[in-house]
């Protein structure tokens, strides 16, 4: 459901009915400091969201990232509520926590589902009361910020399973903001491009195979796989032109698998090899063939057509996956095209 912002200007960018209405949210968010929560697979830009609507209410406070799923171990809790100098063995001085580095600001929680609940508790009482007290000390302290929380698991699901407190849940769910993947919002992807190549430099553009191939990929990785795919491809090019050889090997091998589908789809054969119209004649059954059942001569520019039109309708009108893989050129495609009047 997200496009991708510019981390310094918080720009949206993407058109789409999805963007559009992501924007929306963080408009509305940012005239309160209600909580919010963010849904969404991994590489969808939750963090680039959250940093966007703590723009808009709280910029000059701090925003302190917290990755919950990077704490481990004993120390978790000395990570997030600080400790007091002798607390544990190692604690020569006093530490502040990530909870009270982030009073009067904003406290992002990245994958709040790994927290453990005993500490999901403490969170609690944090949120309820805007106190805490740190590892060791006999006193509280005071903090106050606003929370977002994001998570690639669903939370209401965790819930029930009981992996995830339910008053903690309603605490946060106040606002929810689910972020689709690029999968579904692929026209953005042009956009995005744009982007990330004005960041690159150098005046890039792709050609346009190597956008169709971008459009019909479902980026698994989301927006930060695209984003790591540009890189790539203006690291190992000088430019201006971005090809279809410039593209990283996992693209590069969709394409590849796609073409062997296809080539095998186009032979008459299932994906286990076995032809799907194997119907036996005189011939199968030890006789001599006939004329009844000798293979039809089919004219090769029919062929061709035949071709042409199987690969379109099995790349669901894709030209250039199409051209790549009939093993011609985008131009010559479009050409045959015409010749054949398959324009439409």
């Amino acid at each position: 459901m997200i496009a991708h912002f510019d981390e310094t200007r918080h720009v949206l960018v993407g058109q789409s009915a999805r963007t559009r209405q992501v924007l929306r949210l963080i408009d509305k968010l940012g005239k309160c400091r209600w909580p919010a929560l963010l849904l969404g697979e991994t590489g969808t830009g939750k963090e680039v969201v959250a940093r966007a609507i703590h723009s808009l209410t709280a910029d000059r406070e701090p925003f302190v990232t917290i990755d919950c799923s990077s704490m481990v171990g004993p120390l978790m809790e000395s990570e997030l509520f600080g400790h007091v100098k002798g607390a544990f063995t190692g604690a020569a001085i006093a530490k502040i926590g990530l909870i009270e580095a982030a009073n009067g600001g904003t406290a992002f929680f990245d994958e709040i589902g790994e927290l453990p609940l005993d500490l999901q508790a403490k969170l609690l009482r944090v949120l309820q009361e805007k106190e805490f007290r740190p590892v060791g000390s006999l006193t509280t302290r005071r903090s106050d910020f606003r929370i977002i929380a994001a998570s690639n698991r669903d939370l209401a699901k965790e819930v029930e399973k009981g992996n995830f407190r339910r008053d903690l849940y309603f605490r946060l769910n106040v606002i929810n903001i689910r972020l689709a993947p690029l999968r579904e919002r692929k026209e953005d992807i042009p956009a995005l491009i744009n982007h990330f190549l004005a960041r690159v430099g150098g005046n890039y553009t792709l050609t346009g195979e190597a956008m169709e191939v971008l459009l019909s990929y479902d980026w698994p990785g989301n927006v930060r796989e695209l984003e790591n795919c540009v890189q790539h491809m203006a690291a190992i090019n000088s430019g201006p032109l971005l090809h279809l050889g410039d593209l990283p090997s996992n693209l590069r091998n969709y394409l590849t698998e796609k073409k062997s589908q296809y080539l095998m789809a186009a032979a008459g054969t299932d994906f286990s090899g076995a032809p799907k119209n194997d119907v036996p004649g005189d011939h199968a059954a030890g006789g001599s063939p006939t004329m009844q059942n000798a293979p039809v001569v089919v004219p090769l520019l029919e062929l061709e057509r035949r071709a042409i039109v199987n690969a379109l309708e099995y790349t669901k009108g894709d030209r250039s996956v199409a051209a790549h893989l009939l093993g011609i050129g985008r131009t010559t495609l479009y050409r045959k095209l015409k010749e054949y009047q398959l324009e439409t």
